[in-house]
């Protein structure tokens, strides 16, 4: 299994492509740092943006007929935010290394997009290629092969993840100094506010952005192994990943039975804010849900790759 897995990784890093994509994410820290600090202007007095904003919020609670869930929340961050003027404790800037580091986590979405297209040829190159035959004489079953090329692809997805974050904490600190380190990343739990390192909460925030990277690469393996197209592969996952989230919410508006769909599950960050896209979804019951839809997934490749004649 292991040099099966090395094999792949070979295939991988081989190509112009791979480096291409790793510059491509490298650039995008450093000009997502630039940008930022070019651009963002810092409040004059926070004191005073965070007072306004508890009286803004104090306004919505006393209206009538607000959904319990947004009313939950805006208390939760009625009380955060009086805890930062209690305890002098700033909101999170973007414009600070913690708070690009948070921001960084957005750039998952392109490790998402590369992944789809390493996942989407890994299958279907071979195929394409010519190369399948000569691959499943070796000794090794299907089941290892398949198991092989998944691996690998998942292990460029965590490589590029350790990629950005090591890139764009070197980038946050000489774009924006490390003066905040000690900055506490304040949660609210079981009733009261509590302060937390910042270290846990971005490294949190990226393992809960990465749902949404090993669901979609999943699912172009999945086509992949099915189809043997990699163009379609790409097609299909890419739409899936851009367009699958606007359409779930414009369902989750008008049907409550939107929460069993994958896309009203992929983003567990929801759950931090306290602002789950259905009413009554739990982080519980998204993880069970996503458990459904990977083990489908990889049945189906699994099933179907295995059956499959090769023909000549």
């Amino acid at each position: 299994m292991l040099s099966l897995i090395q094999n792949e990784n070979m295939k991988i890093y081989r190509r112009f492509g791979t480096w291409f994509m790793i510059g491509l994410l490298a650039l995008s820290a450093l000009a997502g740092a630039l940008i930022i600090n070019a651009t963002y202007k810092e409040p004059a007095n926070w004191k005073a943006e965070v007072a306004s904003e508890i009286k803004g919020i104090e306004a919505q609670l006393s209206e009538e007929k607000l959904p319990k869930m947004y009313k939950n929340h805006l208390e939760q961050q009625l009380k955060i935010n009086e805890y930062r003027l209690e305890h002098n404790i700033k909101p999170l800037a973007s414009n600070t290394f913690w708070g690009y580091l948070v921001n960084s986590a957005d750039i998952i979405a392109l490790i998402t997009l590369f992944t789809i297209i390493v996942a989407a040829g890994s299958v279907a190159s071979e195929f394409s290629w010519g190369t399948i035959k000569m691959l499943l004489i070796r000794p090794a079953s299907r089941s290892k092969i398949l198991l092989s090329k998944y691996i690998a692809t998942l292990l460029f997805a965590l490589s590029m993840l350790l990629l950005l974050f090591v890139v764009s904490a070197a980038v946050g600190a000489a774009v924006f100094g490390m003066e905040n380190i000690r900055e506490p990343y304040l949660a609210y739990q079981n009733g009261a506010v509590v302060e937390k390192s910042m270290l846990l909460h971005v490294m949190q925030v990226y393992a809960l952005n990465c749902v949404d990277l090993v669901m979609m690469a999943t699912f172009a393996f999945m086509i992949s192994a099915v189809f043997r197209n990699h163009s379609l592969a790409i097609g299909l996952a890419t739409f899936a990943l851009f367009v699958g989230p606007q359409i779930t919410v414009f369902l989750a508006m008008k049907f409550d039975w939107a929460k069993y769909l994958l896309f009203a599950n992929t983003d567990l960050t929801q759950y931090i804010d306290g602002m789950p896209l259905v009413e009554g979804m739990t982080m519980s019951f998204s993880i069970m849900m996503l458990l459904v839809y990977f083990v489908l997934f990889n049945t189906l490749t699994w099933f179907i790759f295995r059956k499959r004649d090769i023909v000549a």
